[in-house]
């Protein structure tokens, strides 16, 4: 399961939040802007900001296709590729990195040009930091699709332990629950082949 966003005044998370919009509108292509608001206001976004004039649906929309960019990242397995599309997203949206307290949000890095920036650029070129951070902290990317078999939801493996590749323990679960049951009935088929050929 996705882990909740943190409250408004504890910091930011980038990486969560570029992974809940992403798995939102991998959901919903068409997420309706009020949806995503909302999901912009768990992760701290003010009413202000999210306001209809302030978020508008031209916004949503550039928001949506911004996630599905960020998704292609977020399914990359190769770190030289992961790096080599981050680089593209910065070339196109970063600026020189920066501190911002605007509004009644906390100091927080930005990367984006300025904070006039669309809601696109300012999502992918937080989204890329964040990403780029855990890229450089692990080594590899430490993020991906879930390897549930019917089960598209992305996750971050940025915790301790082994290399992640389920979106929650009930994935996993229930994909080693299936191949058990898969190695089971080859082991009974075998054996039946087996008494019908001493037979």
């Amino acid at each position: 399961m996705t882990p909740p966003p943190s409250p408004p005044g504890h910091g930011f998370r980038p990486a969560q939040r570029l992974l809940d919009v992403a798995n939102a509108v991998r959901r919903d292509p068409r997420i309706p802007r009020g949806d995503l608001a909302r999901l912009l206001a768990a992760h701290g976004e003010t009413p202000a900001d999210l306001a209809p004039g302030a978020f508008t649906d031209a916004d949503a929309d550039a928001l949506r296709g911004a996630a599905r960019r960020m998704t292609a990242v977020l399914t990359e397995p190769d770190a030289d590729r992961a790096a080599a599309a981050l680089n593209d997203v910065f070339a196109e949206c970063g600026a020189r990195p920066r501190l911002s307290r605007h509004g009644d949000h906390p100091w927080h890095l930005h990367v984006d040009r300025g904070d006039d920036a669309g809601w696109a650029d300012w999502f992918l070129a937080s989204g890329a930091l964040a990403l780029a951070q855990i890229l450089t902290e692990y080594g590899h990317p430490a993020w991906g699709e879930c390897a549930a078999p019917d089960c598209t939801v992305l996750y971050l493996g940025t915790g301790p332990g082994s290399a992640r590749r389920y979106c929650s323990t009930a994935c996993a679960s229930r994909t080693r629950v299936a191949a058990h049951r898969r190695r089971r009935a080859e082991q009974t088929e075998q054996a039946g082949e087996t008494g019908q050929a001493d037979a």
